[in-house]
């Protein structure tokens, strides 16, 4: 046996004081969540726009782990309109799923926790902060009038239950306007709906049966099932061929039409942005990087790395020996500089990115961006 260190001993106690004392941080947290009768005045809020169906404000998401607090979400506040598609976009871990797990509270806890910040959801009955809402009204607004599409159908669906089965029973946990007799009618209205022909046969078959595809349609009949409000899509067209995400893409653009629903569309691709959003927020490392209309961001885009983005996507026609790539590495997420958290990938740094983190300006009537390049465009 090789004998430890002194530098291994210091690192295993240093460990050991983080777990201790983010177990004592989670501890206050998960006892928060267990209270009872939690007074209505708790949780009632007001609506800064009562135009949007939900607005997130200075929100953080922290993981409380061994080697130290993961900022997953630090400080995003951005606002979804009723009826309108917000995309929100990034590189894979800048946090863009654990901002949708936050709305729907759905954080693997105890590690995961929504620190500060707030959630108003506009419901018919009244304005709500969904981060101090209690479980229990949140059983009624899952799945109800917030729905979401799991980035991967295979294994968001049960193996051992059959499709009709799995839509039959959030019908009957929330639809209860519907007959027991008439909850098959509704699954397969809502499988015929989705584009899928033969919606008997498939309501008796089990997941596995189905191509990617379809399960992928089975979802979103699962989402809209109970007519929400507001549905997530977490990368909805991820592993699918182009043909099936072209399909995916214009059901989920009628169904927004017909059911008069919201849209926050989760995805990297930019093709999908361009297609599908009225409003794009461009994520980076658990922040808001740019923001604004569909317009703003691809013809006016502002942040070095919403360019770089745009810049790596392939064009039709265009010959590239090789296609772009933004260069470096995206900070540690549990030891973050005290910078801008882009500043070792720019291109364009300047002497006051060495100084404080960006905060976000507004720079247009609907355009924000968080870069120093801008101080002085400000609207004041």
């Amino acid at each position: 046996m090789f004998k430890k260190t002194a530098l291994q001993k210091e690192a295993k106690k240093r460990m050991k004081e983080i777990s201790k004392t983010n177990r004592a941080i989670v501890k206050k947290f998960e006892a928060e969540k267990k209270r009872k009768d939690v007074p209505e005045s708790e949780y009632k809020t007001e609506m800064k726009n009562p135009h949007n169906i939900l607005e997130i404000d200075n929100l953080h998401t922290y993981f409380y782990t061994d080697m130290g607090i993961v900022k997953s979400v630090n400080g995003v506040t951005l606002e979804i309109p009723q009826g309108k598609t917000v995309a929100l976009v990034g590189e894979s871990g800048c946090g863009k799923s654990v901002t949708s797990l936050s709305i729907m509270k759905l954080v693997s806890a105890p590690a995961g926790q929504i620190t500060d910040g707030q959630i108003r959801y506009n419901r018919p009955t009244g304005p709500i902060d969904i981060v101090k809402t209690p479980i229990s009204q949140m059983q009624d607004i899952r799945g109800n009038e917030i729905s979401m599409i799991f980035q991967e159908p295979m294994t968001s669906l049960n193996p051992v239950f059959r499709i009709g089965a799995q839509i039959d029973e959030a019908i009957m946990l929330h639809r209860i306007d519907i007959k027991k007799a008439d909850v098959k009618k509704q699954t397969i209205k809502m499988l015929e709906l989705v584009g899928i022909a033969r919606a008997e046969g498939i309501y008796n078959s089990f997941p596995h049966e189905l191509s990617g595809g379809m399960r992928q349609r089975v979802m979103i009949a699962m989402s809209l099932c109970c007519n929400p409000r507001l549905i997530i899509a977490d990368e909805p067209t991820t592993a699918l061929d182009v043909t099936i995400q072209a399909q995916v893409l214009d059901l989920l653009r009628d169904l927004k039409t017909k059911i008069d629903a919201s849209i926050l569309l989760i995805t990297h691709d930019l093709g999908v942005v361009a297609e599908m959003a009225d409003y794009v927020v461009v994520m980076y490392a658990g922040r808001i990087a740019e923001q604004g209309t569909a317009h703003d961001v691809f013809l006016h885009p502002k942040h070095p790395y919403t360019m770089g983005l745009i810049k790596s996507k392939p064009v039709v026609n265009q010959e590239v020996d090789r296609l772009y790539s933004i260069p470096g590495q995206v900070p540690n997420p549990v030891n973050l500089p005290e910078h801008c958290f882009f500043k070792d990938r720019c291109d364009k740094c300047i002497a006051a990115c060495n100084g404080a983190i960006p905060e976000l300006l507004q720079i247009g009537n609907t355009h924000k961006v968080a870069c120093h390049l801008y101080d002085n465009e400000k609207e004041v």
